[in-house]
């Protein structure tokens, strides 16, 4: 909860919350780019959802993966009983499976293997 958006937590690690927002702007995009790259698509609901997070940096991959396997994800949430309106990320299917499971660790190693090879390729020519 540290950083929480809830006015009971709000000055609870707000300077190390949002160190935490500044540190990952740039890892967070570069994440959701691989992530299209690695699915073979998704960059128009990365583009288009990314926002809808409440966080400035999770919205990135996340969106990039629903559209990569064309799910919807997010939406309201129940918290303590309580709905809670949120946006929606993606626009495709909302009756996720195992098999999704599967794809989406699928899209996520090759995401971790094209960073590594585009690390290893700068390390290599510097």
């Amino acid at each position: 909860l540290i950083g929480h958006r809830e006015d009971r937590w709000r000055a609870f690690g707000w300077a190390a919350a949002r160190t935490d927002d500044v540190a990952n702007l740039i890892p967070a995009r570069i994440s959701g780019i691989l992530l299209c790259i690695a699915g073979g698509g998704g960059w128009r609901t990365m583009i288009r959802d990314a926002g809808n997070h409440a966080s400035p940096n999770a919205g990135w991959p996340e969106a990039a993966m629903a559209g990569a396997l064309s799910l919807c994800l997010a939406g309201p949430i129940a918290y303590d009983g309580v709905i809670t309106a949120k946006l929606y990320i993606g626009d495709g299917r909302t009756d996720l499976t195992a098999t999704d499971i599967y794809a989406a660790l699928g899209i996520y190693r090759r995401a971790c293997v094209l960073l590594l090879v585009i690390a290893g390729v700068l390390a290599w020519r510097l």
